[in-house]
């Protein structure tokens, strides 16, 4: 049966046979899923963990109605009751998680792994594979609302359901599965993670590049792993270039990242890739050389950010001095993170290590468009 699709906008696809060329992401990575979704925000993701400590102990100690009246919470519905979210609690071993709610934003929660529990939708399936491990996961919007065609990120951590896309939700590609360990575990299971890869996809990608596909990152000369082909795929999405091109293709669907053309043009781009990446986890000691300053002493309270001659001031006299406009204005997933970082702490104080976090972020933001004009001087098809 024939699909016709029929769009209410001009659409521009004359790029639709060079577009199909290449492998689409959601082929390649074999188990994926959507960010989690805990149906409850504003209670279930803390910004420290005494406060998500303190929810949980009235969730045992006290009756329905007043923990509605003191956690303003809506009626209950089909995917998220209190009396469900006590029960998980109380009897599934709950563990305090971090999850990267926003680019650059970690949060607090419980994870039990049960649906419909203290988390409305925890995508265990998925999740678990980042649950205390040593992964990297790259986030994605099926569909992309942004005119600057941004819905890329990248976590080492659980995700929430629009970190990497604003108004529709994201969805989250672990690089690696870990085997689940039980006590009825046969002596010829696998306790070693596995790629979470199409091998038929990563063997045309070796066979294109005259490399050895291996499960772990080796020193063997003429050797390639699951990491490098993650970094590869990061910095196309990275290519201003490409995403101008396929931008159409890239509003509707899963992106579809060109085979890499040779290995010469394969290592450049894995390195600039990892650069982006170790920089957005803010793992890379470039985000600790801060190029603004926070020069004047105050209460640190956010009242309404708001950037002036090149300062970005969270109240009427205190600011982040020489922070680059391009790193105030810079997208990603539908969110300008310099700003949407500061609005979601309105009337919140600032911290010793929040007014350090924030400037990694500005670096990082100001290192990453650096780093996409170097791949644009790339000649990635």
């Amino acid at each position: 049966m024939r699909i016709i699709i029929f769009f209410f906008v001009p659409k521009d696809f004359d790029e639709d046979a060079a577009y199909q060329n290449g492998f689409n992401v959601e082929q390649l990575f074999i188990n994926t899923n959507t960010g989690i979704q805990t149906k409850r925000d504003e209670l279930c993701l803390q910004t420290d963990k005494i406060k998500l400590q303190s929810i949980k102990n009235d969730f045992l100690l006290l009756p329905d109605e007043e923990i509605r009246r003191k956690y303003n919470l809506v009626e209950d519905n089909r995917d998220w009751k209190i009396s469900y979210a006590r029960e998980d609690l109380k009897t599934n071993q709950p563990i305090i998680i971090p999850v990267i709610h926003r680019p650059f934003d970690i949060k607090w929660t419980y994870y039990t792994g049960k649906s419909k529990g203290f988390i409305g939708y925890p995508r265990n399936s998925t999740m678990r594979h980042m649950l205390n491990r040593n992964n990297y996961a790259l986030l994605l919007g099926r569909q992309n609302k942004s005119g600057t065609v941004d819905s890329f990120y990248i976590s080492n951590l659980v995700s929430e359901m629009k970190c990497a896309e604003r108004t529709i939700q994201s969805y989250h590609f672990p690089l690696y599965l870990y085997p689940e360990i039980n006590a009825q575990q046969t002596i010829n299971q696998t306790t070693e993670r596995t790629p979470n890869l199409n091998h038929e996809i990563v063997n045309q990608i070796a066979s294109k590049l005259g490399l050895t596909f291996t499960n772990e990152k080796e020193t063997t000369e003429n050797t390639f792993a699951p990491i490098d082909i993650l970094d590869y795929i990061y910095a196309v999405l990275h290519s201003p270039t490409y995403r101008e091109k396929y931008k159409e293709f890239l509003k509707i669907d899963f992106p579809r990242v060109p085979y890499p053309k040779d290995a010469t043009t394969f290592w450049q781009l894995v390195k600039l890739g990892g650069e982006i990446r170790q920089i957005h986890l803010l793992e890379s000691s470039k985000v600790e050389n801060y190029i603004t300053e926070y020069p004047i002493d105050g209460d640190n309270i956010v009242v309404k950010p708001e950037y002036k001659n090149g300062n970005v001031y969270i109240n009427q006299t205190q600011y982040f001095a020489n922070v680059p406009i391009v790193a105030w204005n810079f997208y990603i997933g539908g969110y300008q993170p310099a700003q949407k970082w500061l609005k979601d702490r309105k009337d919140r104080k600032l911290e010793f290590d929040d007014i350090l976090h924030y400037q990694k972020i500005i670096v990082a933001l100001s290192e990453t468009s650096r780093i996409m004009g170097e791949i644009d001087r790339i000649e990635i098809e």
